[in-house]
């Protein structure tokens, strides 16, 4: 019996890698949130053994792309094996948004929560809170003022029905 590939979206955690020394294939890890919850996050390590897709993978993926994997679950045999994603095909959903200011870059952090996005500047306390779809939430004064945003912005969004 043949299994099926499975399709997963998902974000693009860090860098992709070669997965040998011609690059011929490729590894990847890719953060899946099914409900947008940050307790439901799953980081999936991913393999690309298609040289043509190992290459594309490589040179035009960034970390924070969101993506559309299919591939096959290749489940551990034993307590110490990992599980993983044969890719056999991928689709880039969403880019990642492109910082151009490289001094912005050394000193601020984007960092997701769920279906929301925080942008950490090291200048200052105030943390700027969108939604992953880019509608601007609002500021946070302190890093630990987040949730109360993020409560206050879904109460509107009840309110208002949206």
């Amino acid at each position: 019996m043949e299994t099926a590939p499975i399709a997963l979206d998902g974000f693009l955690d860090e860098e992709t890698v070669p997965g040998d020394l011609h690059g011929s294939t490729a590894r990847f890890r890719l953060t899946v949130s099914p409900t947008d919850e940050r307790n439901d996050e799953m980081i999936l390590p991913c393999t690309v053994t298609d040289p043509e897709l190992a290459h594309a993978a490589i040179h035009d993926l960034a970390p924070g792309d969101k993506l559309r994997v299919t591939g096959y679950l290749q489940l551990p045999r034993t307590p110490d094996e990992p599980m993983w994603l044969v890719v056999v095909a991928l689709a880039v959903l969403e880019t990642a948004p492109l910082l151009s200011d490289p001094d912005t870059l050394a000193t601020a952090v984007i960092e997701r929560y769920g279906p929301y996005v925080c942008w950490f500047d090291a200048d200052t306390p105030d943390v700027e809170v969108f939604t992953d779809a880019g509608t601007w939430v609002g500021t946070a004064p302190e890093p630990n003022g987040i949730s109360e945003l993020l409560e206050a912005f879904e109460e509107r969004q009840t309110t208002n029905g949206d």
